[in-house]
């Protein structure tokens, strides 16, 4: 009997060390680096469109009426 519990508290023990660990790696993927952190409403504070040149193309980036934003080659 003493077995069988030690051998489930292994069990979830294992479990839980997974899920921490899983939760950690999530939490470190979501993090970026604040210096490129750029606000939207910085970008857009003179219209709904900024031209973005990259690699000798020009982009423009829109922002629609429902706050979304179309990026356009």
């Amino acid at each position: 009997m003493i077995i069988i519990l030690i051998y489930i508290w292994l069990i979830i023990m294992n479990y839980q060390n997974s899920l921490q660990a899983k939760i950690k790696q999530l939490h470190h993927a979501n993090q970026y680096d604040i210096s490129t952190l750029i606000d939207s409403d910085n970008l857009f504070k003179n219209g709904d469109i900024v031209f973005i040149m990259h690699k000798g193309e020009q982009y423009s980036l829109r922002r629609t009426r429902n706050g979304k934003l179309i990026l356009n080659k």
